[in-house]
């Protein structure tokens, strides 16, 4: 059975594989996404080093000239309305003079720091043949660069996304209070490309797509200009800063391959896991929150984006942390993969999009996580689980956490790359409990 689930996710990535990067899904996403490539490039790295670096190498190949990753690189041989909002949409401002490629003006979170350092891990001798990380490492720095300089808008030492898309969680309720008071655009003025591949109930609704749309055209037409008083939407969110810390951890080991100065990765990691704990968690709830940047207030909706910062090393509210995730709000180590919103809810839905289903990209995250705070057995139990959940499901975008049921897209790469990995790493050593 193990060896039937490999072989089906590679095959995926391959037939995803669209010369130089990978599609997350045929159909519904026929582009490149930023966050996608990153965990793709983990699963990749176990089956071929030098397409694991090509995977990022392609996208930080349309990186902007502030530093900026886009959310999507658009593959010029499809068809522009083959997604909204699609090339068009985003229009010259989002043209690279270099390469001509056309990208969102939007970013995602900084998982590819980390990415890269775990490709380079597993091959590192084609990595310094290729020069991987040489030619990768101040594409990163200016990536954090622009993060750090750009999107602290509250100037706290947390960075701000300043649309859900660029969560990575697009629909979760954490977004609803600021999204609230956002005005939509007709939905007679966008068609819905996604609406042809699921269902309206595993969807976003209409309402809130067209406050995305409001959101994204009003960034547009703004220049890409990132202030607090030009973002109706702009939140602190513990996943975007966990990733950003986790990334700086990364890029500090880099710089010791590399032969430069790792301390200042390292007081970036540290500060900005200080800011973390000490504005985003809650210690009555165990639990890190999302922060309007414009209220200054905590959005009280339990996701799994609280729980994400359990990949940061150093974390000193693991505990704490762990007792929340596994009590009945999330239900680790019972569930697998993680939920992605509190199941005790009363909006809780286990098939609309980022508000209740289950996502293997998240579970990696908590699995990572829990190796790298050395709790093996509870990582291996919920590796174990999420491939027994691809076992029933197949390799689906999300799953029901409570049937198992598979919704979304099929065939999805970072779903087929978390089996991968989680099939590759060597089991749990049993250190804790």
């Amino acid at each position: 059975m193990t060896d039937d689930l490999a072989r089906r996710a590679r095959r995926i990535l391959l037939a995803n594989w669209r010369r130089g990067f990978t599609v997350p899904a045929q159909g519904l996403y026929p582009h490149q996404w930023s966050w996608d490539s990153a965990f793709i490039a983990l699963g990749l790295r176990h089956l071929s080093a030098v397409r694991a670096q090509r995977e990022l190498e392609s996208l930080f190949g349309a990186q902007w000239p502030d530093g900026r990753v886009p959310q999507i690189v658009f593959n010029p041989a499809v068809p522009a309305n083959a997604y909204f909002p699609g090339p068009d949409f985003w229009g010259p401002g989002a043209r690279l003079a270099s390469t001509g490629l056309v990208t969102s003006g939007l970013v995602q979170p900084p998982l590819h720091a980390l990415a890269a350092w775990e490709v380079h891990r597993a091959d590192p001798v084609t990595s310094r043949r290729r020069g991987f990380l040489r030619r990768l490492y101040p594409k990163l720095q200016r990536w954090h660069d622009y993060l750090f300089d750009r999107r602290d808008l509250a100037g706290d030492g947390l960075v701000c996304v300043i649309h859900p898309w660029e969560s990575g969680l697009d629909n979760s309720p954490a977004w609803d209070e600021p999204l609230g008071r956002v005005a939509p655009v007709a939905p007679a003025t966008f068609v819905r490309r996604d609406l042809g591949h699921a269902g309206a109930g595993e969807r976003p609704t209409d309402l809130d797509y067209g406050r995305y749309v409001r959101l994204a055209a009003d960034y547009r037409d703004a220049g890409f200009v990132d202030t607090l008083g030009g973002s109706a939407f702009a939140v602190e969110d513990p996943l975007t800063n966990a990733l950003l810390a986790v990334g700086e951890t990364a890029l500090a080991a880099m710089a010791g391959e590399l032969g430069t100065d790792p301390a200042p990765h390292r007081e970036r990691a540290a500060s900005l896991t200080n800011s973390l704990v000490a504005r985003l968690y809650d210690p009555a709830e165990g639990t890190f929150f999302a922060r309007d940047a414009h209220t200054k207030s905590l959005l009280r909706q339990r996701t799994v984006g609280g729980l994400v910062p359990l990949v940061v090393p150093g974390l000193p509210v693991v505990e704490e942390l762990l007792k929340t995730a596994r009590g009945e709000h999330f239900r680790l180590g019972e569930l697998s993969p993680v939920p992605s919103y509190d199941l005790t809810s009363a909006d809780f839905e286990p098939a609309r999009y980022w508000r209740g289903p289950a996502w293997f990209n998240t579970g990696w995250l908590i699995w990572h996580g829990l190796r790298t705070h050395g709790h093996d057995q509870l990582a291996g139990r919920l590796g174990e689980g999420m491939l027994d959940a691809l076992r029933l499901a197949g390799f689906r975008e999300y799953v029901d956490p409570l049937t198992g049921a598979g919704h979304g897209s099929d065939d999805f790469s970072w779903t087929a790359a978390v089996a991968i990995d989680l099939l590759e790493v060597p089991a749990a050593d049993g250190r804790t409990a």
